[in-house]
């Protein structure tokens, strides 16, 4: 990759990482159209540069974090829940960690997960309206647990993983806000497992040429998932997630438009 390639899908995770838009989505999408989608360090890179957008979540919510490890008590109970709630991710994606990097190479399977995610955006609003605002860091393991088996969704590319956690926190009666923040809380383990893991995998890749494309991809997404965190909050508090969903449809019947239509991608 050019240094500009790198920044670019940098960004593009920094914005979309934490919108329930498909992160992942965006990422192929973009690798795709940058004609990079063949080079076997990109899905590398997207995952590591996932680091910065966990640093823009500590960073923004860093007095929820301390509070939540001011005692004893509460760092257990905060700890527990993320990570009762993280474990079934960690289990189907080692399980199915093949299968998933295929999915990865399909821009079909985006077009079709984008338009399906976005008519659920659509209705989701009904929910979490009126519910109390319930600290995130306090859930029931149960509701945690959960949320956790909705995440898993978001492995298949184009459903987002912020999504994916959001919508069923609403189902188990959440706000939008909570559901919301505990989305953003349950990405810092869930990111750093994959970036810890894909960075054991890239092993020897890992030298005086590629680390500076890595430490400035980070700084990129960091930067920009600080932005988006704080813009997001905002807008769903207001307008809560139709024009989610309506950006969804028209991007996901772009995409399968464009291929019905012959334009032809190696990656599909």
């Amino acid at each position: 990759m050019e240094l500009w390639q790198a920044l670019v899908l940098a960004v593009i995770e920094g914005l979309t990482e934490y919108l329930p838009i498909s992160s992942t989505g965006h990422i192929i999408l973009g690798s795709a159209v940058m004609g990079i989608h063949e080079n076997p360090i990109v899905k590398d890179y997207t995952v590591i540069v996932q680091f910065g957008a966990i640093l823009s979540v500590l960073v923004v919510y860093r007095e929820r974090f301390i509070q939540a490890l001011g005692t004893i008590a509460s760092a257990k109970q905060a700890f527990l829940l993320l990570f009762v709630s993280f474990l079934p991710a960690a289990v189907i994606g080692l399980l199915f960690n093949k299968a998933i990097d295929r999915l990865l190479e399909s821009v079909a399977t985006v077009g079709w997960t984008l338009l399906l995610g976005g008519v659920v955006l659509l209705f989701v609003d009904r929910f979490g309206k009126h519910q109390d605002e319930t600290d995130a860091l306090k859930l029931p393991l149960k509701t945690g647990t959960l949320i956790g088996f909705s995440q898993c969704l978001a492995m298949i590319p184009g459903i987002s993983r912020s999504g994916a956690s959001i919508v069923g926190g609403l189902g188990l009666g959440l706000s939008r806000k909570t559901a919301a923040e505990f989305s953003f809380f349950l990405a810092v383990p869930t990111l750093t497992a994959a970036s810890g893991y894909k960075l054991l995998k890239m092993g020897a890749l890992l030298n005086s040429e590629t680390m500076p494309i890595i430490i400035i991809g980070n700084i990129a997404s960091f930067i920009v998932g600080i932005l988006a965190i704080r813009s997001f909050i905002r807008f769903l508090t207001s307008h809560g997630f139709f024009w989610f969903g309506v950006y969804r449809i028209v991007l996901g019947l772009a995409i399968l438009i464009t291929l019905w239509s012959g334009f032809e991608l190696k990656m599909l």
